[in-house]
């Protein structure tokens, strides 16, 4: 299969390195993507938008003559959820890794613009819950591995034009919500809730680490995206 790997803010392809070669080793086609204007400065990135990261994940999607599962870590799980609107006829299935499916018009996060762009604040910026499974030395080694995102992108408002993604299958793999919990949870989200609910085959499932498995569990991330991609 091939597995198209949507990093989150901040993060470019080889925050999946892990999970690339282990893709690899069970026979799957890895395509780890580095989103556009990423680490790049505001004269370069101003213009780029969230529309600009979900046209890069559909031009992927057009590049592979075959089906593909759509990974989208954090913030990736709105392009992620973009491009299975816009190529569902080409999507296997979305793995949402610690995230949920957003409806129209949802933005991933506001955070303090500096020169134009948002840099990676630190991992001490985050909730405890999020990063306190980061152990030291891999929060010293893999800081210097993110880079800026262009100021639009957390901001700007997800277009989801039709309601073809809701008959692609969806997997969510949260870090520390098992299914129960997240559908008692969402319930009281909103318009989450009402998009989760749309989706004619989603299961959640918990695994038991923060907001970043790739680098403080891989093993476990590895293990249920294996499974979740059959």
């Amino acid at each position: 299969m091939d597995v198209i790997l949507i990093p989150g803010l901040w993060l470019d392809a080889s925050s999946w390195d892990d999970v690339s070669a282990a893709l690899r080793d069970a026979g799957h086609t890895p395509h780890a993507l580095t989103m556009p204007g990423t680490g790049e400065p505001a004269s370069v990135s101003a213009d780029i938008g969230i529309a600009d990261w979900v046209a890069a994940a559909v031009e992927r999607i057009d590049a592979i003559d075959a089906p593909v599962v759509l990974v989208g870590h954090s913030g990736g799980g709105n392009v992620a959820w973009g491009a299975a609107e816009a190529r569902a006829d080409r999507v296997a299935r979305v793995v949402f890794v610690d995230t949920t499916p957003p409806p129209p018009g949802a933005e991933i996060s506001e955070f303090p613009v500096e020169d134009g762009v948002i840099a990676f604040p630190g991992w001490d910026f985050f909730d405890d819950e999020d990063v306190d499974d980061l152990d030291q030395a891999t929060r010293e080694r893999t800081a210097p591995l993110t880079g800026s995102v262009p100021a639009k992108v957390p901001t700007d408002a997800l277009t989801l034009e039709g309601t073809a993604r809701h008959t692609v299958p969806v997997t969510m793999l949260m870090g520390g919500m098992d299914e129960a919990t997240f559908r008692s949870v969402v319930a009281q989200w909103g318009a989450f809730a009402a998009e989760f609910e749309a989706i004619e085959d989603a299961h959640v499932v918990r695994l038991g680490t923060g907001h970043w498995p790739q680098f403080s569990n891989p093993t476990v991330l590895i293990r249920e995206l294996l499974a979740a991609i059959g």
